[in-house]
Protein backbone atom coordinates (compact mmCIF):
# COMPACT_ATOMS: atom_id res chain seq x y z
CA UNK A 1 0.00 0.00 0.00
CA UNK A 2 1.07 3.23 -0.64
CA UNK A 3 2.20 5.83 1.70
CA UNK A 4 0.38 9.36 1.66
CA UNK A 5 3.05 12.50 1.68
CA UNK A 6 1.77 15.84 2.44
CA UNK A 7 4.13 18.24 0.84
CA UNK A 8 3.53 22.15 2.33
CA UNK A 9 4.91 25.01 0.39
CA UNK A 10 3.94 28.50 -0.41
CA UNK A 11 5.59 28.19 -4.05
CA UNK A 12 3.24 25.69 -6.43
CA UNK A 13 6.36 25.28 -8.71
CA UNK A 14 8.19 23.51 -5.91
CA UNK A 15 5.39 21.66 -5.24
CA UNK A 16 5.25 20.26 -8.48
CA UNK A 17 9.19 19.31 -8.26
CA UNK A 18 8.08 17.13 -5.19
CA UNK A 19 4.84 15.76 -6.74
CA UNK A 20 6.96 14.86 -9.86
CA UNK A 21 9.67 13.01 -7.40
CA UNK A 22 7.22 11.21 -5.40
CA UNK A 23 4.17 10.57 -7.44
CA UNK A 24 5.64 7.41 -9.04
CA UNK A 25 6.03 6.08 -5.62
CA UNK A 26 3.96 7.41 -3.33
CA UNK A 27 0.27 9.15 -3.22
CA UNK A 28 1.06 13.38 -2.52
CA UNK A 29 -1.47 15.52 -1.17
CA UNK A 30 -0.81 19.42 -1.45
CA UNK A 31 -0.79 22.58 0.64
CA UNK A 32 0.42 26.03 0.19
CA UNK A 33 0.24 27.14 3.37
CA UNK A 34 0.42 26.16 7.81
CA UNK A 35 -3.48 26.08 8.33
CA UNK A 36 -4.37 24.66 5.10
CA UNK A 37 -1.25 21.48 6.39
CA UNK A 38 -2.90 21.62 9.75
CA UNK A 39 -5.98 20.63 8.59
CA UNK A 40 -5.00 17.57 6.51
CA UNK A 41 -2.63 16.28 9.14
CA UNK A 42 -6.06 16.35 11.50
CA UNK A 43 -7.93 15.20 8.60
CA UNK A 44 -9.65 11.27 9.05
CA UNK A 45 -6.85 10.49 6.50
CA UNK A 46 -4.11 11.82 8.03
CA UNK A 47 -0.56 11.56 5.79
CA UNK A 48 2.24 8.88 6.37
CA UNK A 49 4.83 12.05 6.18
CA UNK A 50 5.36 15.55 5.85
CA UNK A 51 7.62 17.49 4.03
CA UNK A 52 7.49 21.17 5.35
CA UNK A 53 8.70 24.07 4.02
CA UNK A 54 10.50 26.69 6.62
CA UNK A 55 9.96 30.15 4.78
CA UNK A 56 5.99 30.83 4.59
CA UNK A 57 3.61 33.84 5.05
CA UNK A 58 1.16 32.94 8.07
CA UNK A 59 2.39 30.41 9.79
CA UNK A 60 6.34 29.34 9.58
CA UNK A 61 7.47 25.37 9.03
CA UNK A 62 8.63 26.09 12.34
CA UNK A 63 4.95 27.46 13.48
CA UNK A 64 3.36 24.79 11.84
CA UNK A 65 5.82 22.10 12.96
CA UNK A 66 5.30 23.10 16.60
CA UNK A 67 1.73 22.56 16.46
CA UNK A 68 1.68 18.76 14.79
CA UNK A 69 4.38 17.86 17.72
CA UNK A 70 1.83 19.41 20.31
CA UNK A 71 -1.40 17.45 19.40
CA UNK A 72 -1.59 13.86 20.19
CA UNK A 73 -3.41 13.43 17.30
CA UNK A 74 -0.56 14.14 15.25
CA UNK A 75 2.87 14.07 17.05
CA UNK A 76 3.99 11.10 15.48
CA UNK A 77 3.76 12.07 11.97
CA UNK A 78 7.73 12.63 10.49
CA UNK A 79 8.03 16.12 9.41
CA UNK A 80 11.30 16.31 7.29
CA UNK A 81 12.02 20.51 6.38
CA UNK A 82 12.56 21.63 3.18
CA UNK A 83 14.99 24.79 2.73
CA UNK A 84 17.35 27.00 1.40
CA UNK A 85 19.01 27.85 5.06
CA UNK A 86 22.02 26.13 5.66
CA UNK A 87 23.13 27.33 9.40
CA UNK A 88 23.51 24.93 12.00
CA UNK A 89 21.30 27.22 14.06
CA UNK A 90 18.27 26.52 11.75
CA UNK A 91 18.67 22.79 11.55
CA UNK A 92 19.10 22.60 15.07
CA UNK A 93 16.19 24.38 16.08
CA UNK A 94 14.09 22.27 13.62
CA UNK A 95 15.26 19.53 15.16
CA UNK A 96 14.39 20.45 18.61
CA UNK A 97 10.77 20.86 17.70
CA UNK A 98 10.36 17.65 16.38
CA UNK A 99 11.37 17.56 12.75
CA UNK A 100 13.35 13.75 11.58
CA UNK A 101 15.75 15.52 8.75
CA UNK A 102 16.15 18.59 6.14
CA UNK A 103 16.05 18.55 2.69
CA UNK A 104 17.73 21.96 1.37
CA UNK A 105 17.17 23.57 -1.90
CA UNK A 106 17.50 23.18 -5.10
CA UNK A 107 16.22 19.75 -4.75
CA UNK A 108 18.07 16.63 -5.49
CA UNK A 109 15.44 13.70 -6.57
CA UNK A 110 17.72 10.83 -5.69
CA UNK A 111 18.37 12.34 -2.26
CA UNK A 112 14.72 13.74 -1.45
CA UNK A 113 13.70 10.61 -2.45
CA UNK A 114 16.24 8.02 -0.27
CA UNK A 115 15.31 10.17 2.51
CA UNK A 116 11.66 10.14 2.24
CA UNK A 117 11.50 6.12 1.65
CA UNK A 118 14.30 5.86 5.07
CA UNK A 119 12.16 7.74 7.04
CA UNK A 120 9.02 6.43 6.07
CA UNK A 121 10.82 2.57 7.32
CA UNK A 122 11.34 4.15 10.24
CA UNK A 123 7.89 5.57 10.87
CA UNK A 124 6.15 2.33 10.50
CA UNK A 125 8.97 0.30 12.68
CA UNK A 126 8.01 2.63 15.23
CA UNK A 127 4.20 1.93 14.63
CA UNK A 128 4.67 -1.22 14.52
CA UNK A 129 6.78 -1.51 17.73
CA UNK A 130 3.62 0.89 19.50
CA UNK A 131 0.92 -1.99 18.08
CA UNK A 132 3.02 -4.73 19.62
CA UNK A 133 3.74 -2.75 22.88
CA UNK A 134 0.23 -1.75 23.36
CA UNK A 135 -1.52 -5.46 22.35
CA UNK A 136 1.56 -6.38 24.93
CA UNK A 137 0.51 -4.36 27.88
CA UNK A 138 -3.05 -5.12 27.25
CA UNK A 139 -2.59 -8.76 27.81
CA UNK A 140 -0.51 -8.23 30.52
CA UNK A 141 -3.52 -6.30 31.94
CA UNK A 142 -5.93 -8.78 31.16
CA UNK A 143 -3.87 -11.43 33.03
CA UNK A 144 -3.27 -9.22 36.07
CA UNK A 145 -7.31 -8.51 36.03
CA UNK A 146 -7.77 -11.93 35.69
CA UNK A 147 -5.32 -12.65 38.60
CA UNK A 148 -7.55 -10.20 40.85
CA UNK A 149 -10.87 -11.93 39.97
CA UNK A 150 -9.79 -15.51 40.68
CA UNK A 151 -8.32 -14.31 43.91
CA UNK A 152 -11.74 -12.82 44.87
CA UNK A 153 -13.34 -15.50 44.41
CA UNK A 154 -11.00 -18.22 46.34
CA UNK A 155 -12.22 -15.29 49.31
CA UNK A 156 -15.97 -15.67 48.61
CA UNK A 157 -15.56 -19.71 48.47
CA UNK A 158 -14.55 -19.42 52.58
CA UNK A 159 -17.54 -16.54 52.90
CA UNK A 160 -21.06 -16.39 53.48
CA UNK A 161 -21.46 -13.97 51.04
CA UNK A 162 -21.27 -16.16 47.79
CA UNK A 163 -22.28 -16.38 44.45
CA UNK A 164 -21.61 -13.04 42.08
CA UNK A 165 -21.28 -10.62 45.20
CA UNK A 166 -17.91 -9.38 43.93
CA UNK A 167 -19.28 -9.06 40.25
CA UNK A 168 -22.31 -7.47 41.23
CA UNK A 169 -20.86 -4.38 43.63
CA UNK A 170 -17.79 -4.05 41.42
CA UNK A 171 -20.44 -2.84 38.33
CA UNK A 172 -22.38 -1.19 40.72
CA UNK A 173 -19.13 0.70 42.01
CA UNK A 174 -18.41 1.36 38.08
CA UNK A 175 -22.18 2.44 37.24
CA UNK A 176 -21.68 5.45 40.28
CA UNK A 177 -18.40 6.55 39.26
CA UNK A 178 -19.63 6.98 35.62
CA UNK A 179 -22.42 8.78 36.44
CA UNK A 180 -20.61 11.03 39.01
CA UNK A 181 -18.73 12.08 36.08
CA UNK A 182 -15.39 10.53 37.26
CA UNK A 183 -13.05 9.74 33.94
CA UNK A 184 -13.07 6.70 32.39
CA UNK A 185 -9.34 5.26 33.46
CA UNK A 186 -10.59 6.01 37.64
CA UNK A 187 -13.88 4.00 36.42
CA UNK A 188 -12.14 1.00 34.97
CA UNK A 189 -9.40 0.95 38.01
CA UNK A 190 -12.09 1.20 40.20
CA UNK A 191 -14.11 -1.78 38.81
CA UNK A 192 -11.24 -4.13 38.47
CA UNK A 193 -9.68 -3.58 42.04
CA UNK A 194 -13.62 -3.63 43.63
CA UNK A 195 -13.43 -7.25 43.66
CA UNK A 196 -10.33 -7.21 46.15
CA UNK A 197 -12.52 -5.30 48.62
CA UNK A 198 -12.73 -8.37 51.11
CA UNK A 199 -10.08 -10.27 50.14
CA UNK A 200 -8.86 -10.08 53.55
CA UNK A 201 -11.64 -12.46 55.07
CA UNK A 202 -9.38 -15.30 53.91
CA UNK A 203 -7.41 -14.51 57.17
CA UNK A 204 -10.75 -15.12 59.26
CA UNK A 205 -10.93 -18.03 61.24
CA UNK A 206 -14.11 -20.01 60.32
CA UNK A 207 -15.97 -20.20 63.32
CA UNK A 208 -16.40 -16.72 63.01
CA UNK A 209 -16.75 -15.93 59.41
CA UNK A 210 -19.24 -18.91 58.73
CA UNK A 211 -20.99 -18.50 61.78
CA UNK A 212 -24.98 -17.99 61.14
CA UNK A 213 -25.94 -15.97 63.92
CA UNK A 214 -24.92 -12.51 65.73
CA UNK A 215 -21.24 -12.06 66.32
CA UNK A 216 -20.15 -11.06 69.78
CA UNK A 217 -18.53 -8.77 70.20
CA UNK A 218 -15.21 -10.05 70.43
CA UNK A 219 -15.67 -11.96 66.94
CA UNK A 220 -17.11 -8.54 65.20
CA UNK A 221 -13.65 -7.15 66.63
CA UNK A 222 -11.80 -10.04 64.72
CA UNK A 223 -13.74 -10.11 61.91
CA UNK A 224 -13.16 -6.21 61.32
CA UNK A 225 -9.52 -7.09 60.74
CA UNK A 226 -10.30 -8.39 57.47
CA UNK A 227 -9.47 -5.05 55.98
CA UNK A 228 -6.16 -4.62 57.75
CA UNK A 229 -5.57 -8.03 56.42
CA UNK A 230 -6.34 -7.70 52.88
CA UNK A 231 -4.31 -4.67 52.80
CA UNK A 232 -1.49 -6.73 54.13
CA UNK A 233 -2.56 -9.46 51.37
CA UNK A 234 -2.13 -6.89 48.35
CA UNK A 235 0.44 -5.00 49.92
CA UNK A 236 1.86 -1.86 49.02
CA UNK A 237 2.59 -0.78 44.89
CA UNK A 238 3.40 2.12 42.29
CA UNK A 239 0.68 -0.02 40.35
CA UNK A 240 -2.39 1.93 39.84
CA UNK A 241 -4.55 -1.09 40.04
CA UNK A 242 -2.92 -2.50 42.97
CA UNK A 243 -2.91 0.66 45.13
CA UNK A 244 -6.64 1.16 44.32
CA UNK A 245 -7.02 -2.42 45.32
CA UNK A 246 -5.28 -2.06 48.41
CA UNK A 247 -6.87 1.25 49.34
CA UNK A 248 -10.72 0.21 48.38
CA UNK A 249 -9.73 -3.22 51.25
CA UNK A 250 -8.74 -1.09 53.57
CA UNK A 251 -11.32 1.51 53.86
CA UNK A 252 -14.43 0.43 52.38
CA UNK A 253 -16.08 0.31 55.57
CA UNK A 254 -15.14 4.07 56.83
CA UNK A 255 -17.82 6.01 57.13
CA UNK A 256 -18.42 10.18 56.38
CA UNK A 257 -19.13 10.50 59.83
CA UNK A 258 -15.98 8.98 61.21
CA UNK A 259 -17.65 6.31 62.51
CA UNK A 260 -16.63 3.54 60.66
CA UNK A 261 -13.07 1.57 60.90
CA UNK A 262 -10.26 0.53 61.16
CA UNK A 263 -8.89 4.48 61.05
CA UNK A 264 -12.09 5.84 61.41
CA UNK A 265 -11.69 8.37 58.68
CA UNK A 266 -14.28 10.61 57.80
CA UNK A 267 -15.43 12.32 54.70
CA UNK A 268 -12.98 13.48 52.32
CA UNK A 269 -10.58 11.76 53.93
CA UNK A 270 -11.36 8.37 52.71
CA UNK A 271 -10.52 8.04 49.55
CA UNK A 272 -13.32 9.05 47.18
CA UNK A 273 -12.97 4.92 45.62
CA UNK A 274 -13.02 3.08 48.90
CA UNK A 275 -16.46 5.67 49.58
CA UNK A 276 -17.87 4.24 46.27
CA UNK A 277 -17.32 1.38 46.80
CA UNK A 278 -18.96 1.31 50.50
CA UNK A 279 -22.32 2.32 48.54
CA UNK A 280 -21.98 -0.42 46.40
CA UNK A 281 -21.15 -3.11 48.71
CA UNK A 282 -23.76 -2.09 51.19
CA UNK A 283 -26.69 -2.01 48.75
CA UNK A 284 -25.49 -5.24 47.46
CA UNK A 285 -25.28 -6.82 51.06
CA UNK A 286 -29.04 -5.92 51.31
CA UNK A 287 -30.63 -7.30 48.47
CA UNK A 288 -28.49 -10.32 48.30
CA UNK A 289 -30.43 -13.14 50.36
CA UNK A 290 -27.88 -14.36 52.88
CA UNK A 291 -28.53 -17.67 55.07
CA UNK A 292 -28.95 -15.33 58.35
CA UNK A 293 -31.26 -12.93 56.43
CA UNK A 294 -33.61 -12.47 53.52
CA UNK A 295 -33.00 -10.33 50.56
CA UNK A 296 -34.16 -6.67 51.15
CA UNK A 297 -36.14 -5.13 47.92
CA UNK A 298 -35.11 -2.62 45.96
CA UNK A 299 -36.89 0.12 47.31
CA UNK A 300 -36.28 -0.85 51.22
CA UNK A 301 -32.66 -0.37 50.26
CA UNK A 302 -32.66 2.16 47.95
CA UNK A 303 -34.51 4.01 50.79
CA UNK A 304 -31.49 2.52 53.43
CA UNK A 305 -28.98 4.56 51.22
CA UNK A 306 -30.32 7.51 50.85
CA UNK A 307 -31.22 7.89 54.77
CA UNK A 308 -27.33 6.88 55.25
CA UNK A 309 -26.35 10.16 53.28
CA UNK A 310 -23.80 12.50 55.48
CA UNK A 311 -23.71 9.48 58.25
CA UNK A 312 -22.30 6.22 56.77
CA UNK A 313 -22.28 7.05 52.85
CA UNK A 314 -20.65 10.58 50.71
CA UNK A 315 -23.78 12.92 49.92
CA UNK A 316 -22.33 13.29 46.89
CA UNK A 317 -22.73 10.04 45.77
CA UNK A 318 -26.58 9.35 46.43
CA UNK A 319 -27.78 11.35 43.20
CA UNK A 320 -25.31 9.23 41.08
CA UNK A 321 -26.33 5.97 43.05
CA UNK A 322 -30.24 7.40 41.98
CA UNK A 323 -29.54 7.87 38.60
CA UNK A 324 -27.37 4.43 38.17
CA UNK A 325 -30.79 2.68 39.13
CA UNK A 326 -32.05 1.21 36.24
CA UNK A 327 -28.76 -0.38 35.18
CA UNK A 328 -27.87 -1.47 38.33
CA UNK A 329 -31.28 -3.40 38.18
CA UNK A 330 -30.06 -4.93 35.07
CA UNK A 331 -26.96 -6.05 37.49
CA UNK A 332 -28.56 -7.83 40.30
CA UNK A 333 -30.99 -9.96 37.73
CA UNK A 334 -28.27 -10.74 35.13
CA UNK A 335 -25.63 -11.45 38.44
CA UNK A 336 -28.20 -13.10 40.53
CA UNK A 337 -27.22 -15.71 42.76
CA UNK A 338 -29.07 -18.48 41.10
CA UNK A 339 -27.18 -17.35 37.60
CA UNK A 340 -23.55 -19.55 37.36
CA UNK A 341 -21.46 -18.15 40.04
CA UNK A 342 -18.66 -17.81 37.44
CA UNK A 343 -19.99 -15.53 35.33
CA UNK A 344 -17.50 -13.59 33.59
CA UNK A 345 -17.57 -9.75 34.74
CA UNK A 346 -17.93 -8.48 31.21
CA UNK A 347 -21.75 -6.49 31.14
Amino acid sequence: MKATILIVDDVPENIDIFVEILAPHHRTKVALNGERALRIARSDNPPDLILLDVMMPGLSGYQVCERLKADPETRTIPVIFVTAMSETADEQRGLELGAVDYITKPISPPIALARVRTHLALHRQRQELARQVEQRTAELLRTRQQIVRRLSRAAEFRDNETGNHIARMSHIARLIAQAAGMGAEFVETLFNAAPMHDIGKIGIPDSILLKSGRLEPEELAIMRQHTEIGAKIIGRHDDDLLKAAHSIALYHHEKWDGSGYPQGLGSEEIPLMARIAAVADVFDALTSERPYKKAWPLEEAVGYIEAQAGTHFDPALIDPFRRSLGEIARIVERYADHQDPYLDFDP
